[in-house]
This record gives C-alpha cells, sequence and structure tokens, in this order.
C-alpha cells in the first residue's frame, strides 16, 4: 500500500516522526505540493494525506488505485467530496481537536476591540504614557463584554464552546437559526439570519465553508449590522465576501473585523482587508496552540 502526503507544513515541520504510519506500507512526503503536481504524486497511491492542496474529480480520476483522502485537520472544503463519493473515495478528517485553542482565538480577537492591549502596550512602550503625565490614559473607547450580545454562526462544537465563554464573562448569547433541523440546545436563543445581523454586538462566524456558505458575509448582510457591531472569522476566509467588508469598515458601517483565516492564504497583495481600518488579521493560528497541535 502506498501512502502519500502532499502538504507536510505546518502539521509535521520536523518535530514528528513518521515511523508509525512507516509502518502501514510505502510512505512518500511532500512539504509541498503544487496544483500541477498533484496528479503525478498521487497517481499510484493508496492513500492521500492533504491540508490545504485541494483535490477534485480531475485528480481522482488520476488516482486509479485510490480509496483513502484523509484531511489533517478540521473541514472538507478543500476536497471534492461529492466527487469523491461517486468514485467509492472515503473521505475523512480530524474533528475537535482544536476546539478550545479556536474558541480562545475568537475572544482574542474580541479582547482586543474591546480594550486593545496589544496597541496600548505599544503606546507605553513608545512613550505615550510619559507624554499624558497623569496615571491613566486611553485611546479608544473601552468596552465591556457584559450584557453585550454574541451572535454565533454555526452552532457546532466551536461554537457551543464559544458561547460557554461568552456566558462566563455575562454575555448573552444567540445562536443563527440555519436549517430546519431542531435545537440541541434549548437555552440559546435562535434567531433569523436578518434578526441576528441586526441585533448582534459581535457576530462571530463558525460555520464550515461549502456552496451553501461561501460569501455569507456579504455586502447586503453587512448593512444590516449596527455601526458598534464587530465581526469575527475564525471558520474559513470564504465564508464572507472580503472586499464588502473593507468597504464596511471604511464607510464605519460596522466597528471591526478580526479574522483568523483569508479567502488565500498566504494574503495576495491586492487583498482589501491588508488596509482597511480596524481590521485585526492572524495568520491561521487558531488551531495551533501547543496543546491543540501536534506534539
Amino acid at each position: 500500500m502506498k501512502l502519500v502526503v502532499l502538504d507536510s507544513i505546518p502539521f509535521n515541520p520536523g518535530d514528528l516522526d513518521w515511523a508509525p504510519m512507516k509502518q502501514l506500507g510505502e510512505l512518500v512526503t511532500y512539504e509541498k505540493t503544487t496544483p500541477d503536481q498533484i496528479a503525478e504524486r498521487i497517481g499510484d497511491a493508496d492513500v492521500v494525506f492533504t491540508n490545504k492542496t485541494k483535490l477534485t474529480a480531475e485528480h481522482f480520476d488520476a488516482a486509479k488505485n485510490l480509496k483513502l483522502v484523509s484531511v489533517l485537520f478540521t473541514g472538507y472544503d478543500a476536497i471534492d467530496t461529492a466527487a469523491a463519493r461517486e468514485r467509492g473515495i472515503t473521505v475523512c478528517n480530524v474533528p475537535g481537536y482544536s476546539t478550545p485553542s479556536v474558541a480562545q482565538v475568537t475572544f482574542a480577537h474580541m479582547l482586543e476591540f474591546t480594550h486593545h492591549v496589544g496597541e496600548h502596550s505599544r503606546g507605553v512602550h513608545g512613550g505615550m504614557w510619559q507624554q499624558k503625565g497623569i496615571f491613566t490614559y486611553w485611546d479608544h473607547p473601552l468596552i465591556e463584554l457584559k450584557g453585550k450580545l454574541l451572535v454565533i454562526a454555526g452552532y457546532g462544537s466551536v461554537g457551543k464552546t464559544v458561547a460557554q465563554i461568552a456566558q462566563a464573562f455575562g454575555m448573552r448569547v444567540a445562536a443563527l437559526k440555519l436549517s430546519d433541523k431542531p435545537s440541541t440546545d434549548p437555552t440559546i436563543e435562535r434567531l433569523s439570519i436578518e434578526d441576528g445581523f441586526k441585533q448582534a454586538d459581535f457576530l462571530s462566524l463558525h460555520i464550515p465553508l461549502n456552496e451553501k456558505t461561501t460569501q455569507f458575509v456579504n455586502a447586503d448582510r453587512l448593512k444590516l449590522m449596527k455601526p458598534a457591531a464587530f465581526l469575527i472569522n475564525t471558520g474559513r476566509g470564504g465564508l464572507i465576501d472580503e472586499q464588502a467588508v473593507a468597504d464596511a469598515l471604511k464607510n464605519q458601517q460596522i466597528a471591526g473585523y478580526g479574522t483568523d483565516v483569508l479567502s488565500s492564504e498566504p494574503p495576495l497583495p491586492d487583498n482589501p482587508l491588508l488596509d482597511a481600518p480596524n481590521c485585526h488579521i492572524t495568520p491561521h493560528i487558531a488551531w495551533a496552540s501547543r496543546e491543540a497541535a501536534p506534539a
């Protein structure tokens, strides 16, 4: 049996031992794989492991022995799952391993917007406190989370963990009603998409990226939000229309956007969020706490 890993970094930057997998068969690992290299590299593979390298019907047709595709992280947005199903190829991933870490980074963004800890620290190191000449100063309104409404889009494992943390802060919590399925948590209020966008003080995205959720946050929905509201995204970059969010920030339609994910990673030079005001971007690190990451 031949096993192929298409993009071993960052899953294994050199601190993991592949020996256990080698016991299963011939193992070939690649640090990175470009789109034009995929077909050749998986041509005779029985099992393929991938992270962000996208696999399509064309690639599956080039891999006649392929029986299993395993995503090394959460989500299936890198895989044409319908094409895999048609060809009898099993697809799996690793759910749940980073839930606490992702929830924590969600609040890291929220807390940066509400107290601007990093910015105030840089100001102190730059001499601003001495210039003010008094025992305290702040450059932005300081906002308490208590009593604010957090609206969660995607009430799965991460969404539920975010809700629990929010309640500990004294926040009110609601979840968007995204399907007709009955609620599994009657203690959490369900809001329509329109009402959720209108009422949210914070709107946090935790839905998977697929055809139905691509650009879930668009210009029309951003217009529903309060000017004082913040949008947080630790899901996938494609969940938002990045140009629409950049425009909303520039036009002060929303107060801020905090994201750990972009539509293209690393960002393209012309990504509109790179020069948008009140936009905090972290480099897809929500999954990578010491406790969550492979060790």
